[in-house]
């Protein structure tokens, strides 16, 4: 039997000064329960304040600010995001769980208008029930594998979706709204598309999952079972696409996501009143009431408290894997690192999960806290050959989501242990010369060559750990 949330039953909680980069969450009784939001971008770029008190003073300071690795790798980041938006070498398409994680950069090393155009394309593509594709390349170039859609807003391009995935939306309200903090071009939201506005089609998104992807009994977002944050269900060769063998279930990664969108969405929404009809300014409050209850709800649900650690799933009508089978030994590191960007977690629950995950990485004998998740699945448990134990997103390596807990470790204040996490990172990106989408236990470089959702991230962590040192005590 899992153990729930917290001791004590948790109620609604507000999310106060949300424009600050951390949420402080009250709670009725007045209890405060203080962690990072999903809002702390500036337009000018990324901002953060920590959480807690810096375990950190001069000396770690002066050793990130002569540190040469930290601007090497940048500048390797910045021309490679530069040259291009598809998701790295090896992939023809624009994914949009990719670009959310680069487009800050893309913001910076390519024209504004340019970045714009490529992001209004996913909602050109937006299908009418309002969900949003995965990714887009031209139509001219489509090949064999995927069943295509297109739109009339864009007959140029075909579009692809892994329906075994939840998190499409959200990434793409997610992307629009770092695009706005980092050029401060707000008139994006009111953008025409088809005859819509991009911010009633981000509702729309917002919608569509409400409508076909939430469990009324848990009050979350349900999608098909995948290991953690990756797009591969067990039950079938490929594993991309929902089918008649697929077994639905509740995670965390998913809400997480969920749970940023709805904050960014929001925020968006009440910066833009003035072009909002009355009937959208009264569904803010109703999305603002819902933020509340996923909060609790995803503490309530998926936080394993006596383990400190997120429950792998919540299964809607059992599990593809054997009775016998402990998946709650799991501990999901990507999934974790989002609900920490959500801030969903205290201060002491990120350093006791950190802790966690540099266990798992001791044992697997691994580079990084990249590490997909740990204990992997045994062999055989996905029909996808490269879901192996420690292949690809049964274990894998990816500085892709080992970075963002960087990112989150900085914010938190535990920086000493950023600074020393970051370090393999950026040692194998200068050693192979690129950012590897993803490596095995003995470091050997896996997939893309030159991952931009990897650069992205890694970019992000260097720039807020140089911001932290710069500061003044």
């Amino acid at each position: 039997m899992k153990s729930k949330g917290n001791s004590k039953p948790l109620k609604i909680w507000r999310l106060i000064t949300p424009m600050l980069g951390v949420a402080t969450l009250v709670l009725s009784s007045g209890v405060v329960f203080a962690g990072r939001s999903a809002t702390g971008f500036t337009a000018g770029g990324i901002s953060g304040v920590d959480a807690g008190q810096d375990t950190a003073g001069p000396d770690l300071k002066m050793a990130v600010l002569s540190d040469p690795r930290l601007e090497k790798v940048k500048h390797m980041a910045e021309k490679l995001i530069s040259e291009g938006f598809t998701a790295g070498s090896g992939y023809a398409e624009v994914w949009i769980r990719d670009f959310n994680t680069f487009i800050r950069l893309s913001c910076k090393v390519m024209a504004k208008d340019t970045v714009k155009e490529k992001l209004l394309l996913f909602f050109k593509m937006q299908g009418t029930d309002g969900n949003i594709i995965d990714g887009y390349t031209p139509a001219s170039s489509a090949g064999a594998g995927y069943d295509y859609i297109y739109s009339k807003l864009a007959p140029e391009l075909a579009g692809h979706k892994n329906t075994v995935e939840t998190d499409q939306e959200s990434s793409l309200i997610q992307a629009v709204y770092k695009y706005i903090r980092q050029t401060g071009d707000a008139r994006i939201l009111t953008q025409n598309i088809g005859g819509k506005s991009v911010l009633a089609r981000m509702e729309m998104a917002l919608r569509y999952l409400m409508s076909s992807h939430y469990n009324k009994k848990y009050g979350l977002l349900f999608g098909a079972t995948t290991a953690d944050w990756g797009d591969v269900q067990p039950e079938s060769p490929w594993g991309v696409v929902v089918d008649s063998n697929s077994h639905m279930a509740i995670d965390i990664y998913d809400n997480a996501m969920f749970l940023i969108a709805l904050n960014n969405y929001i925020e968006m929404a009440q910066n833009d009143t003035d072009n909002l009809p009355s009937a959208q300014k009264a569904d803010v409050t109703k999305w603002m009431r819902l933020r509340d209850r996923f909060i609790h709800q995803i503490r309530e649900v998926l936080w394993d408290r006596h383990r400190q650690k997120f429950i792998p799933h919540i299964y809607l009508q059992g599990s593809p894997f054997p009775k016998d089978f402990d998946e709650n030994s799991i501990l999901y590191y990507g999934g974790t690192a989002t609900a920490i960007q959500a801030g969903l977690l205290s201060k002491a629950e990120v350093a006791a999960v950190n802790d966690q995950m540099l266990a798992g990485v001791k044992a697997a004998g691994a580079g990084s806290i990249g590490l997909t998740l740990y204990p992997p699945y045994p062999a055989g448990f996905f029909k996808n050959k490269s879901m192996y134990p420690y292949g690809y997103q049964n274990g894998g390596d990816w500085t892709w989501f080992g970075a963002r807990m960087i990112f989150e470790l900085i914010n938190y204040g535990l920086v000493r242990q950023a600074y020393q996490e970051l370090s393999p990172m950026l040692d194998r990106v200068i050693k192979n010369n690129g950012f590897y989408e993803w490596y095995t236990p003995d470091g050997k470089p896996s997939g893309s060559g030159q991952f931009r959702g990897s650069a992205g991230v890694l970019y992000d962590a260097i720039v807020r750990l140089e911001a932290w040192a710069n500061k003044k005590s």
